[in-house]
């Protein structure tokens, strides 16, 4: 996907980053003039947003600022030559408007996307964009953090060919999911298609989406609906990512291993990990988004917590997750050792929240 479309059009705006309309060059050359524009600016212009000729202040969001003119002449120029290598006519039309907006904003020092510290990506397409080109420029290492639970398999087909192509080229990849994608047989037939090349690891949870490429360009995202994200080239930055990466995978367990026993007999290790978040005094939807399961399967699993621990109330489970150690990390102890659960009550009633719409993660 080119990162400018030069045939881009709408019915108020029939035109590409080449020949800009009066009012999107009023805005242009202003914000090239002062290095940056109110958003508002903008609102009558949404061709130069769409063109990826404004993006977001990383440092402001209520600002917009320009792409620079050399920048926008090697991204345009890549596109003519791809999209309309017949029409060597628009390919110098193309030069002779950046250059006019070169010459605009005086003599910088020229200043490619990859010396850009920090880039604000508006929109799926441009997400999507920016990490293609990652992928195609990648030699060495990818490394991801993945949250949420299953992963879908059609999500998995679709960059399975992008990741053999890398594989091809020698570049091994790092995966950390949750432990509920261990449930999805997608993920393990993905990972044996790949073989030496991926390694995957679980833990119970993980940070919010990640990956970083060669270790010189990293993608988080930048708003709660993943709509928006952050390009990171600064060094700094990459650097404490993948030591944040590092420490994750060290504590992650093999996708091909099993999970360890919880130390409680009777207890799953799923269980063991909700009852831990539940003695932080967390609610159901934050135990379920942070472990990657539904509201509606977590409070199944608090409700046979509750009948395991002979609890009858919530207060009541609190007090039994603690007293029987699953409020912390799992003892090591013998099987003979373990502690013993009291028997249940009969048909113990367990109170729990209204019940709200489950999130199919």
């Amino acid at each position: 996907m080119n990162w400018v479309r030069a045939g881009h059009a709408t019915e108020e705006h029939p035109h590409g980053a080449d020949r800009l309309c009066a009012a999107g060059d009023r805005v242009y050359s202003r914000a090239v003039r002062r290095g940056r524009v109110p958003r508002a600016d903008a609102d009558a212009v949404p061709c130069l947003v769409e063109l990826a000729l404004l993006h977001p202040d990383p440092d402001d969001m209520g600002w917009l600022v320009p792409t620079s003119p050399q920048e926008v002449m090697t991204r345009l120029l890549r596109g003519v030559h791809a999209e309309v290598s017949a029409s060597q006519a628009r390919m110098g039309a193309a030069v002779d408007a950046v250059e006019w907006y070169a010459g605009l904003g005086g003599s910088p020092e020229p200043r490619s996307a990859e010396s850009t510290a920090i880039r604000v990506l508006d929109g799926l397409s441009r997400i999507r964009a920016a990490i293609d080109e990652a992928t195609d420029r990648c030699t060495t290492e990818v490394l991801t953090v993945q949250p949420g639970g299953i992963r879908r398999e059609d999500e998995l087909r679709e960059g399975l060919h992008r990741a053999q192509a890398m594989c091809r080229r020698g570049v091994r990849m790092r995966d950390l999911y949750t432990h509920v994608a261990r449930h999805g047989q997608g993920l393990h037939n993905y990972m044996e298609l790949m073989g030496e090349s991926a390694e995957a690891r679980t833990l119970d949870e993980v940070v919010e989406r990640l990956i970083v490429f060669d270790r010189a360009v990293a993608f988080i995202p930048a708003n709660t609906d993943r709509t928006m994200a952050l390009e990171i080239r600064h060094p700094a930055l990459v650097e404490y990512l993948v030591t944040v990466f590092e420490r994750l995978w060290r504590l992650g367990i093999p996708l091909a291993a099993p999970l360890p026993a919880t130390g409680i007999a009777g207890i799953t290790h799923r269980e063991r990990s909700i009852a831990a978040l539940l003695a932080e005094g967390h609610q159901d939807a934050v135990v379920a988004e942070r472990l990657g399961i539904s509201v509606r399967t977590c409070r199944a699993h608090i409700a046979r917590l509750s009948e395991r621990l002979g609890a009858a109330s919530r207060t009541q489970l609190g007090v039994r997750i603690a007293e029987v150690g699953l409020d912390g990390p799992p003892r090591s102890a013998a099987p003979d050792d373990l502690p013993a659960l009291p028997s249940p009550a009969p048909a113990p009633t367990v109170p729990l929240p209204a019940p709200e719409s489950p999130t199919a993660r």
